[in-house]
């Protein structure tokens, strides 16, 4: 599992600015901003994971480089005027799938579990030897892992600050870009039977 390699830090930076950015908890230098921007990073960095699993993976989107926001720009309306001023080269780490499947994740509580789950699952033991950086820490029975606990579980301030950020419908143009392949992924395409299908309720 690629886990918290650094050859992911750019591209999971870009997208969660450009979701902090496209569906804003407030001003930049408020609470609500910050709240807003750590649950996008959370849900970014699972999506991330899934989509580069390996170190090789991280390594080649790295070298390569993940394919820009363009039309992630276009489909929320949200278009620089200029692309190639200054300032506006982080667009060019935004990877259009980790957005998108980092919204699916925001604005559905039970596939944010599912893929929580399933990073964690191939995240490798921990060794006797230190390392640089810190690595994720599996979930406790019956507890949330800490990193992704606002993701997971988030408490009233959090769901305030994030009103824009987890709205279903206004995610939809952005999440149902990639949906279907993180649902295939994640083995979430079909529920059983009696249950509500992933993102609605049950119909009284």
């Amino acid at each position: 599992m690629a886990g918290p390699s650094t050859a992911l830090s750019p591209v999971i930076a870009a997208s969660t600015h450009w979701l902090a950015r496209a569906y804003p908890g407030g001003e930049s230098n408020t609470v609500a901003h910050t709240l807003s921007e750590l649950q996008a990073r959370q849900a970014v960095t699972v999506a991330a994971w899934l989509r580069y699993p390996t170190e090789i993976d991280a390594a080649l989107v790295a070298i390569a480089g993940p394919g820009g926001s363009a039309l992630l720009d276009w489909k929320a309306g949200s278009e620089p005027e200029d692309e190639f001023a200054d300032g506006e080269g982080w667009r060019t780490w935004v990877d259009e799938v980790v957005v998108s499947w980092a919204a699916c994740l925001l604005a559905d509580p039970m596939l944010a579990r599912r893929g929580v789950d399933a990073v964690l699952a191939d995240v490798p033991a921990p060794t006797p030897a230190p390392e640089p950086r810190p690595r994720p820490h599996g979930r406790r029975t019956g507890g949330l892992p800490s990193e992704f606990r606002r993701l997971l579980a988030p408490d009233a301030r959090d769901r305030e600050a994030a009103a824009l950020l987890r709205h279903p419908d206004l995610l939809d143009p952005i999440a149902s870009m990639h949906r279907d392949t993180l649902l295939y992924l994640l083995d979430a395409e079909t529920v059983p039977d009696g249950l509500a299908p992933l993102g609605g309720d049950r119909a009284l």
